[in-house]
């Protein structure tokens, strides 16, 4: 009984944080919209408009959720949980700290994004239960473009997985610190195990994986259908996209997806890329920075801090770029992005066997 108990825990908290960050990103989204467009934002519900997001989400629940006549009523229903279920599954694997990881399993990485791809499924869903034109274009646009960024985002997570060696994601936090499970050589040529810090970190260790994490991290604004890349949902085309038709709590639920996959393909990135929940503090010395910011606590505080900041990163894309027309967008995925991603998973062959 505690076993399940203990799960139900996990579960609960993890939905309990993915609601407390959608709440925060609206709002942050807001200001910093607000900010590079010279405006304030909101301003008049709470302070500084902080209440803003609490009443538009009781305004949301009351709203009634209404089935078009001509909507295939059980994908029509169906879609919207399916869409979110894919991404919450997705933080089963996620390590948030030493020994902090809800299920550590050998192939996590792989088990993280096949449990996303779902998401797809359920976009297809919604564009097609609508029988909606904008509905349906929208959802075979997210479609197209999810699947052509899944390949350079793939190879740039192999280039990473040939280096580190495991699948398991806590293991390839562990090789990125302190806390090392092997030898870990910046640039592959001098140990930093006990130096820790930001030399450890995958980005610095073999420095073609910095190329590696721009190609991901630009597949990843794809994937999570944010601009430059919201083609799927462009308000001047098509309305709001595969969600057009959705009101009430189906919309609260897409609304959710969307902002835990930012954070989902932000941690992600960090995890493989930026250290993990290490420390970017070096030891020095006597000074034993890493040694001192290294443990359960900080290992929360460290990998929330790099995660917000992508997850900041990709707010001010949104309100800087102007979105990519079609083909545009297919010809950075097929030749510009996936070429370069198969370039560094070839690196990091070479690497592995000449250098580390």
């Amino acid at each position: 009984m505690s076993f399940y108990l203990t799960y139900f825990i996990v579960a609960a908290g993890l939905f309990g944080f993915v609601a407390l960050f959608t709440m925060f990103g609206v709002y942050a989204e807001r200001k910093v919209s607000a900010f590079i467009q010279n405006r304030l934002g909101p301003m008049e519900t709470g302070k500084y408009g902080t209440l803003q997001v609490l009443a538009d989400m009781m305004k949301m629940a009351q709203k009634e959720i209404i089935i078009p006549a001509a909507a295939d009523k059980i994908l029509f229903v169906s879609a919207p949980v399916i869409i979110f279920i894919g991404v919450y599954l997705g933080f089963v694997a996620l390590p948030w700290g030493p020994g902090l990881i809800p299920a550590n399993i050998n192939i996590g990485l792989y088990y993280v994004f096949a449990i996303i791809s779902i998401e797809t499924l359920g976009i297809l869903m919604a564009g097609w239960g609508s029988n909606n034109k904008y509905s349906i274009l929208g959802a075979m646009r997210s479609a197209a473009q999810i699947i052509s960024y899944e390949i350079p985002a793939g190879f740039s997570i192999i280039a990473v997985v040939m280096v580190a060696q495991t699948l398991n994601l806590q293991d390839i936090a562990m090789q990125q610190g302190v806390l090392s499970v092997e030898q870990v050589k910046f640039f592959g040529f001098w140990d930093v195990t006990h130096i820790g810090g930001i030399l450890s970190w995958n980005v610095f260790k073999a420095p073609h994986l910095l190329v590696a994490f721009v190609i991901y991290f630009i597949a990843s604004l794809a994937e999570s259908n944010r601009a430059p890349f919201d083609i799927p949902e462009a308000e001047s085309e098509l309305v709001a996209g595969f969600h057009t038709e959705f009101t009430g709590l189906q919309f609260a639920l897409v609304f959710l997806a969307e902002y835990s996959m930012m954070f989902l393909v932000s941690m992600i990135g960090v995890i493989l890329f930026l250290g993990a929940w290490n420390t970017p503090l070096p030891n020095i010395g006597a000074a034993k920075l890493a040694d001192w910011t290294t443990g359960a606590g900080w290992g929360i505080l460290w990998i929330l801090i790099k995660s917000l900041g992508l997850v900041g990163m990709q707010m001010w894309i949104r309100w800087t770029l102007p979105r990519l027309r079609v083909d545009q967008l297919m010809n950075l995925s097929w030749k510009v992005l996936t070429p370069l991603a198969f370039l560094c998973m070839l690196i990091s062959g070479i690497w592995r066997l000449w250098v580390m």
